[in-house]
């Protein structure tokens, strides 16, 4: 017998068995750009010509990896699918879509093809500028999918998106015994929860959220209280929360969020989020609780002394997670009104910190915040930090982490010297030594100027140099020319008569109401033994009872 005659058999058969009243489990497989996609948990289907539960493999085994979503169709109901999904065998949420599932517009054409020896006609549609073809069969009462896609055209066995990602049945059995409801029984019988509600609590379970602050006045008051675990210092404007973190997993993404609003200050204002070290002898919450003379002075050439900017023998300075600055007073001034203007209520800062995931994990730590204001109102911050796991096979290394230096006088209410010490022509140098070998080392580089009015650094173009052992191995102007973007959040911003508001100005690496990015400046691999690290700025001249200053903040990581 020919080999086209028996395949025309098979195919036959198939269509037979697949015509009759029973039950099929359907196993899927995965292609993207052509090369099949190892999977340990593929897409399964159990179905009828009644009823259809969409999930994995293991969703219906024993041996289920939480959380695990399904979807659940039913003839009864045909304009409805239902969400489910199990966080664990005795916790589940459960709601209904009816718009997703017939929202999509199909065109079916005249092209055919077969899968497993079904002849299958293909349908297009297009889903959020992704154009999605579909590969299904009509004749068979049955109504199924990978995918919500496309069910109600009738048993799809293929779904490609852009032509690249690709779904496709490999495996049809005959299940004799099985009803596909009762996988999912319990939850149909459970309070259902509104879609949004779902998705809100699909998409948190997905990572781990550590609250730090919540509404925290951060004002200038010499009326301020501390507690066990939020500490006040400064007269106010220095919040530092203890808190435990919990076990990374190596290779997870780590971000910290924080939002702000004024509560009664008008201005824009630099703000500070830091991890205070507490490897050394003398740590910066020593210059907190006990007075700024705690910690050690820097003398520069102009004779001014800063303290605890520089790593020390016995000193390690803060590590700074993140810079932003609040806008001109977002929320408390919203009554200001402009014509076709509406004010932002809450500026929100989001920055990946998965460089410090080796500081955090599974240790109690003290992070400091800082807004630096005289207003008795201030500000109020809220601030989280969210772990994301790796869906990825590729881990990033666990970083060798040490503070060199940060200029950001986050002390300023309680005596810190504003940090001028740029007057020098030579900047400043400090002077350290490794312990062990740094490769692949990275300076994280934080920069922003501020100071001396409209002729003063914070809107003059300053070229930053940084050298490494007396060789330059750095040099930018940092410099934001988009701070118009953003009017948006500054009600309070002045208006000048050539039309712009102070909010809309260029400044040197900062906006009103934005965070500012830091710089990883490659520096190679270092040997342990003693090395040096200069940053020299021209800083401008004082004018007046004006002047310059320039908050940096660098950070040595290394593998």
């Amino acid at each position: 017998m020919k080999l086209k005659s028996i395949l025309l058999i098979i195919f036959c058969i198939q269509a037979i068995v697949l015509d009759a009243q029973e039950t099929y489990k359907i196993t899927y497989e995965r292609f993207s750009n052509g090369k099949k996609v190892e999977e340990n948990n593929p897409i399964q289907i159990i179905a009828n010509t009644k009823e259809t539960v969409i999930g994995k493999q293991q969703s219906f085994s024993n041996s289920s990896n939480y959380p695990d979503e399904m979807f659940y169709y039913t003839k009864t109901n045909p304009s409805i699918i239902s969400l489910i999904t199990q966080f664990d065998p005795t916790n589940s949420i459960i709601t209904n879509d009816s718009v997703a599932f017939n929202k999509s517009v199909f065109t079916i054409s005249k092209e055919t093809k077969r899968i497993l020896g079904l002849r299958c006609k293909k349908a297009t549609t297009n889903i959020n500028s992704n154009t999605i073809d579909v590969w299904f069969v009509d004749n068979m009462e049955l109504n199924a999918s990978p995918t919500m896609v496309g069910m109600n055209l009738g048993f799809v066995l293929e779904l490609t998106r852009n032509n690249n990602s690709t779904i496709r049945a490999s495996k049809i059995e005959r299940e004799k015994d099985l009803i596909p409801s009762q996988f999912i029984q319990k939850e149909l019988h459970q309070n259902r929860v509104d879609l949004l509600t779902y998705k809100d609590i699909i998409w948190k379970s997905k990572f781990v959220d550590i609250p730090l602050l919540s509404h925290q006045q951060v004002n200038f008051s010499k009326d301020f209280s501390s507690n066990d675990s939020i500490y006040r210092f400064a007269n106010g404007t220095v919040v530092v929360r203890k808190i435990k973190i919990p076990q990374i997993k190596e290779g997870s993404q780590v971000f910290l969020n924080v939002s702000q609003q004024s509560n009664g200050d008008a201005y824009d204002r630099t703000g500070s989020v830091f991890l205070i070290p507490r490897d050394s002898k003398i740590t910066f919450m020593d210059g907190l609780q006990k007075g700024i003379n705690e910690l050690p002075v820097y003398t520069s050439a102009n004779n001014k002394k800063y303290q605890g900017y520089f790593l020390t023998e016995n000193y390690s300075p803060t590590i700074e997670l993140m810079r932003f600055f609040t806008p001109f007073g977002i929320n408390k001034f919203n009554h200001i009104q402009l014509k076709n203007q509406t004010w932002e209520t809450e500026a929100k800062y989001r920055q990946e910190i998965t460089e410090f995931q080796g500081l955090l994990s599974n240790q109690e730590v003290l992070i400091g915040f800082f807004i630096g204001n005289y207003d008795q109102g201030g500000h109020t911050i809220t601030a989280n930090i969210s772990i994301h796991p790796s869906s990825s096979t590729t881990t990033l290394p666990i970083k060798k982490v040490l503070p060199i230096f940060n200029t950001a006088n986050v002390m300023e209410m309680a005596g810190q010297e504003y940090p001028t010490l740029f007057e020098n022509s030579n900047g400043f140098t400090v002077e350290f030594t490794l312990k062990e070998d740094y490769n692949n080392a990275k300076l994280r580089f934080t920069t922003t100027g501020h100071g001396g009015w409209e002729n003063g650094d914070e809107f003059v173009p300053k070229e930053n140099s940084i050298f490494l052992d007396g060789q330059k191995v750095f040099n930018i102007v940092p410099w934001r020319q988009d701070c118009g973007s953003y009017r948006a959040y500054n009600p309070a911003s002045g208006n000048f008569d050539n039309g712009l508001s102070s909010s809309d100005y260029s400044r040197s690496n900062w906006c009103p109401g934005t965070i500012t990015n830091p710089y990883f400046i490659n520096l190679g691999d270092l040997k342990a033994g003693k090395h040096s690290i200069q940053v020299k700025i021209p800083q401008g001249k004082p004018e007046g009872n004006s002047f310059s200053y320039w908050n940096v903040s660098g950070v040595l990581l290394g593998e």
